[in-house]
């Protein structure tokens, strides 16, 4: 799976996603690009975005699109990169399908939602 990491995240957690072809933001020179160019840039290079901005679920609903999908981390702040990671390694099998047919999906510590692309308002 190939995955591009948001700028609030750790660029470290490359280093922890073994298995993973994994790129961050500020590698492609993105560090201060507004939400829907990353949006684009996953989508241009087929990489599933991880975030823990909800924003990102907000941009896909309004928009339509089916494409990229979206990993959105929520409470993980004050978390270490490592516990990240394993979060991320230990779910991310379970939703692969998901994520390659387009979806939104939320981890917490203990909670996986999907909600599978596009989203409608209906």
């Amino acid at each position: 799976m190939r995955l591009l990491l948001d700028n609030n995240l750790s660029p470290r957690l490359r280093e922890f996603l073994e298995g993973y072809d994994v790129e961050h933001v500020r590698n492609l020179g993105m560090a201060a690009a507004p939400d829907d160019e990353v949006i684009a840039r996953a989508e241009q290079d087929r990489r599933v975005l991880v975030s823990a901005d909800t924003d990102f679920g907000q941009l896909l609903a309004v928009s339509g699109a089916r494409l990229p999908s979206v990993v959105l981390l929520r409470r993980q702040s004050g978390r270490r990169v490592e516990q990240i990671a394993d979060l991320l390694q230990r779910n991310l099998p379970q939703v692969a399908e998901d994520l390659s047919d387009g979806a939104v999906v939320v981890l917490t510590n203990d909670e996986i939602r999907v909600r599978h692309l596009p989203i409608s308002s209906v």
